[in-house]
């Protein structure tokens, strides 16, 4: 559902030289200067009844007008699906997402999503953008992830996205021994071959940065502290099967099961029951956006994933 916004506002004075852009994210700070440069390529920012290119200067005492649409969440229903809340208060919930949980709506998943959870616990939420959600984590990975409670909330939690100043670290198994940490920084995007996959690239506009470094090795097996600096679609699966060392139980990158000989049956066994990605959001480190105190959770590992840690340690 859309909802329509209605602003009006003068440019103050000590705005003068600065960006178009720039200053109509001074004047309203409630939205998100990437979401005011689409208005304003929309060209529904009107400056003294003129159109104005976000690179524009501006002079100061200017009358800003806009009349835009902004998507909002009205459209989806509210479903009493529970949710493990880490954190909440009156500017932001910390989730512990589950597997198996898809984040947003879409094709072939048009209910009993995260958004239709967050609707029914905090029904305010159907008043902001993808119900407050700022960043997404895929269907089957578990962990930790931060939804806005308003539109000031959200903006500043989006802008702290935009320059990687929150921290998201992820504990993930991959297949292989891995000899050492490092950093992955690679061109990304969809892969050419297959459209619903995404691929490193050789060349492009978005940039992937990936880091890790190895907490514990087995035979067959690393176990990953993980940090992105970006967060593109399926970042972290496409790095490490990039670099050969593939998630343990991802499917789509992963390629087949792995059955190691020196494996015990009881970990073989559990290797093909276990039918998702081996990664956890398991910490986030932000600035809140009301008080500006750093503030930092982590959740452990779920127990799919502890019970295949622990028969590695016993293997």
């Amino acid at each position: 559902m859309k909802k329509n916004i209605l602003l009006n506002g003068v440019i103050p004075s000590e705005s003068q030289g600065l960006r178009f852009d720039v200053a109509l994210a001074q004047l309203f700070n409630e939205y998100s200067r990437s979401q005011l440069q689409i208005w304003i390529k929309e060209k529904k920012v009107k400056v003294d009844g003129q159109l104005l290119r976000p690179k524009d200067k501006v002079n100061g005492g200017e009358q800003v007008n806009i009349e835009a649409e902004l998507e909002v969440a009205g459209e989806w229903i509210a479903q009493p699906i529970a949710l493990d809340i880490v954190y909440s208060d009156d500017a932001l919930i910390i989730i512990n997402k589950p597997a198996g949980l898809v984040v947003h709506p879409g094709a072939g998943n048009q209910d009993h999503t995260l958004i239709n959870a967050l609707l029914y616990h905090y029904p305010d939420l159907a008043l902001l953008p993808r119900a407050g959600i700022v960043h997404r984590i895929d269907k089957d990975t578990t962990g930790l992830m931060v939804v806005a409670r308003t539109l000031t909330a959200r903006t500043h939690l989006v802008e702290q996205l935009q320059a990687r100043s929150i921290s998201r670290e992820y504990r993930a198994l991959v297949y292989g021994d891995m000899l050492s940490g490092g950093t992955i920084q690679t061109y990304f995007g969809r892969d050419p071959q297959h459209r619903t996959k995404m691929a490193v690239l050789e060349r492009g506009e978005k940039e992937a940065i990936t880091h890790y470094r190895i907490l514990q090795r087995w035979a067959g097996f690393t176990y990953l502290s993980v940090k992105l600096e970006t967060g593109r679609t399926h970042q972290i699966r496409v790095h490490m099967a990039h670099l050969g060392y593939p998630l343990v139980g991802d499917v789509i990158y992963g390629g087949r099961l792995r059955s190691i000989k020196k494996n015990s049956p009881e970990l073989n066994d559990t290797l093909k029951q276990f039918k998702r990605q081996a990664l956890h959001a398991y910490q986030l480190v932000l600035e809140h956006p009301i008080t500006h105190e750093t503030m930092t959770w982590t959740v452990p590992v779920p127990e799919d994933m502890q019970r295949l840690l622990d028969l590695l340690i016993k293997n």
